[in-house]
This record gives structure tokens, C-alpha cells and sequence, in this order.
């Protein structure tokens, strides 16, 4: 797919408001800027006329209005009732964040969007309110209100993504998941859920990159022997466990040293729930691939029908690389 140069105009107004929205003194600015960004990614889904990016652009609009409505109202009455001002701006947070139980919207949206557009979604679009649900930590209701909906998060995350044979619904109940364990640690330590983040945004992004470059939206795509290469069938599995946090792959390093964390606070009841969704996730990304490499066995010496574009190999090759040897990279963050 490509973009008219226009839309680098809506990027970087994007991330404007992002930078907007988190350096923001008062309530009122980081509306403003979170305003900017949602009005910076509707041209941005709307790459051209297709009744599925209409759709996604309509509901995701309709859903961070109504977001918006009861951040910048309960903006205005925290200072007469703040309890309960500062719990529906964590709501409204939350909406936006599409955490649950307020996760209606995101698996619907994200679905008809393209691969660019979905990862944009799902990491771009997250820093703002997690950033300012970070700035909420300070009485114990609000911390409770952050963990319930993180633990509720993990279960839906894992168990939504059981019968879902859509790859762009899957990312979405992935993000989910991922987005408990990084809720948890808002509530605990500021830089554990910025690490996370990143970790997350990196190996999602490998995913999504092999996904794009191969056109591949759904499980029948992925079985069809006639749009993949041998190459694929190495890289798509190795991806897949990196964001499934399964050792020694590089997305299981976030996960240890939340792991150790957790346990470092006594943390524990939470974290046996935490682990147990994400053996649930890992379940369905297996699903995914062992299927493939059964099938791909009476093919590997035949012909290699398709390769990749060549702008996206190295990539590729690149990411898969450091998702594999990801078990080495926690040794500075362990010290």
C-alpha cells in the first residue's frame, strides 16, 4: 500500500499530539492533545474509499468521542468532586486505551484496518493514556481500578483470541493481554511499563512487518502453500513465540523481569493469573503455525513459488535474528 506524501502531515501532527497529551500540566491540555491525535489518524485510516476503513474510522471515531466527552467533563469537576472526577477520567483512559472491560470497540476497529494502520493502533495510539493513567497512581482506589481491569485484560486478552481465525482480531486480543501486564506495572513502577512497552512494540512490529510483506490477514492464508516461501516457514513461528513470551526468544525478556518484579513485591496471586493467560495466548499462536509446518514438510523440496519483497527481507531476517537471541539481552536490565 502506498501513501501520498500528505499523510506525513497527519503522522507527525499524530505524534504531536502525543507528545502533546503527555507533557501536558493540566487535564484540559492533554484533552487537547489527545484531540489532535484522533483527529490525526482518521485521514490516516481512510487511505482511500473502502467500505471497511469507513466503517473502522466511524466506530473508532464515535467510541474516542465519547471517551473524550467524559474526560474533558470530569476534567472540569475534579475540584469539587475529585474521587470520582479522577476514577471517570480512568474510565474515559481506559476507553481510549481499550483495556477491559472496555475493549468492545478495539478488535472491531482494528480488523478493518491494513497492517500499517493496525500497528499504529496498537503501540502509537497507547502512549498518551497510558502515559497519563501513570499520572493516576496516587490513591489506593484508583491503583485498584487500575489492577482489576488489568487482571480482567489478561483473562478476555487470552481467552477472546481462542476461536479467532482472523490475524488482525488475533494482534488485538494479543494487545489486550500484553496491555495487563503493562497496567500492572503503571501501578507498581513507571519505567517497568515503559521497558515492557518497547520490548512489545519491537517484536509485535516484526510480526506485523512478515504479515504485510506476505499480504497474509487470516489462518487460511498462512496454510496456503502457494503464498509462502520456505524462509517463512522459519520466520513466521520464531515471531510468533517472541510475542508470545515463550524462552528464549526476545519477547519472554519483558515478561522476566516483570516476573522477578512481581515476586519482589509478593505479588503473587497476580502473577499466577497473569502467567496463566499468557500460556493461554501461546496456545493460539501455536495453533497458528504447527499446522503450517506439518503441511509444509511434502513441500520443502519443491520450488519456492514466492519470496518477499526485498525491501522487507532484511528486515525480516533482521528482527527474526534478535526475537531468537532475545535471551541475552536482559543481562543490563537484571543489573
Amino acid at each position: 500500500m502506498t501513501f501520498p506524501i500528505s499523510y506525513l502531515l497527519f503522522f507527525s501532527t499524530l505524534l504531536t499530539g502525543t507528545f502533546l497529551s503527555i507533557s501536558s500540566t493540566s487535564w484540559f491540555g492533554a484533552w487537547l492533545g489527545l484531540e489532535l491525535n484522533l483527529l490525526s489518524f482518521i485521514p490516516l485510516i481512510t487511505t482511500k474509499l473502502c467500505p471497511f476503513l469507513s466503517e473502522s474510522a466511524i466506530k473508532y471515531f464515535l467510541v474516542q468521542a465519547l471517551a473524550s466527552t467524559f474526560l474533558i467533563m470530569s476534567s472540569s469537576m475534579y475540584m469539587y468532586i475529585p474521587n470520582f472526577a479522577y476514577s471517570l477520567i480512568l474510565i474515559s483512559l481506559m476507553i481510549k486505551l481499550g483495556a477491559a472491560p472496555l475493549h468492545f470497540w478495539f478488535p472491531q476497529v482494528i480488523e478493518g484496518l491494513s497492517w500499517p494502520q493496525a500497528f499504529i493502533l496498537l503501540t502509537i495510539q497507547k502512549i498518551a493514556p497510558m502515559f497519563l493513567i501513570s499520572y493516576l497512581t496516587f490513591t489506593p482506589a484508583l491503583t485498584f481500578m487500575i489492577t482489576f481491569m488489568a487482571l480482567l485484560s489478561s483473562l478476555i486478552g487470552a481467552l477472546g483470541g481462542l476461536n479467532v481465525m482472523k490475524l488482525r482480531k488475533l494482534m488485538a486480543f494479543s494487545s489486550i493481554n500484553h496491555m495487563s501486564w503493562m497496567l500492572i506495572a503503571i501501578s507498581i513502577n513507571d519505567t517497568m511499563w515503559l521497558i515492557y512497552f518497547l520490548f512489545y512494540s519491537f517484536t509485535s512490529g516484526s510480526v506485523i512487518i512478515l504479515l504485510y510483506s506476505t499480504q497474509t490477514y487470516s489462518v487460511s492464508n498462512i496454510l496456503n502453500q502457494n503464498n509462502k516461501s520456505t524462509i517463512f516457514t522459519l520466520l513466521i513461528p520464531m515471531n510468533l513465540l517472541s510475542l508470545g513470551g515463550l524462552p528464549p526468544f526476545l519477547g519472554f525478556v519483558p515478561k522476566w523481569i516483570m516476573i522477578q518484579l512481581f515476586s519482589s513485591k509478593m505479588m503473587i496471586f497476580i502473577l499466577l493469573i497473569l502467567l496463566f493467560s499468557s500460556l493461554i495466548t501461546l496456545y493460539f499462536y501455536l495453533r497458528l503455525f504447527i499446522p503450517m509446518i506439518l503441511l509444509s514438510f511434502s513441500s520443502l523440496s519443491s520450488n519456492i513459488k514466492s519470496y518477499p519483497s526485498l525491501s522487507y527481507s532484511w528486515i525480516l531476517i533482521a528482527s527474526s535474528f534478535l526475537n531468537l537471541f532475545g535471551i541475552l539481552s536482559p543481562i543490563p536490565f537484571l543489573m
